[in-house]
């Protein structure tokens, strides 16, 4: 099944070489400074999860990654965002997948979502907290696509007043029928043929893309 969606990302990988101008592209070059770094005192995290003493470990399917999360509807929508980006957009190398951290040290709130397993960060170093606009236009249609299918249930870090582009997190809380919902979903495409979900999806198609377009201009 693996070889299957390999072989799938590799087709959407020439599909994405050929996009010229796309509609969808990111709200301005402009960076917003980030706070100073503070420490995140809270029992829940911004998005009102539970801090987390520790989270499990996952690994990340088509790689040799792992990312700590909390388990349940939140590790299995962040893993299949992660996996998509790992097929799609690029492959993920040592270091560039952070989840749960017990540092509580953050530079944005949003940052303290991590503390409860429900955010992950993808290679943050090139994409700090204040920066924005640093996705090739193919690389946002993944994004947005990414965004749309998982029906508003994970925000990205790049549409926030203060951005960090390597930034996802669960944007419902815990037991949130949309959250359920969406897990389940994947759930679905994971124990099926594998003609669905991660590795099996085509962001340029024409009907995806008019999708995240309209979501897009819903959820501005």
């Amino acid at each position: 099944m693996i070889t299957t969606r390999l072989s799938r990302r590799h087709f959407i990988g020439a599909s994405a070489g050929a996009v010229g101008a796309l509609a969808l592209t990111s709200v301005g070059d402009a960076s917003a400074a980030p706070a100073a770094e503070r420490t995140w005192s809270g029992g829940r995290s911004k998005n009102g999860w539970q801090v987390l003493k520790t989270a499990k470990s996952f690994r990340v399917e088509g790689s040799d990654r792992s990312v700590q999360l909390a388990d349940g509807d939140a590790a299995t929508v962040l893993l299949h965002l992660v996996r998509r980006i790992n097929y799609e957009m690029y492959s993920l190398r040592s270091g560039d997948v952070h989840g749960w951290t017990d540092d509580r040290k953050v530079k944005e709130e949003y940052e303290s979502n991590h503390l409860s397993g429900t955010a992950v960060a993808i290679r943050p170093a090139a994409y700090p907290v204040g920066s924005k606009g640093n996705l090739y236009p193919n690389e946002l249609v993944v994004v947005r696509d990414i965004l749309t299918e998982l029906d508003g249930v994970v925000a990205w870090g790049g549409d926030f007043e203060t951005p960090k582009e390597s930034h996802f997190e669960i944007a419902v809380t815990p037991g949130h029928p949309r959250l359920k919902g969406v897990a389940r979903k994947i759930t679905g495409w994971e124990a099926g043929p594998g003609n669905e979900g991660a590795g099996a999806v085509d962001a340029f198609a024409p009907e995806r893309r008019r999708r995240a377009e309209a979501f897009v201009r819903r959820t501005a």
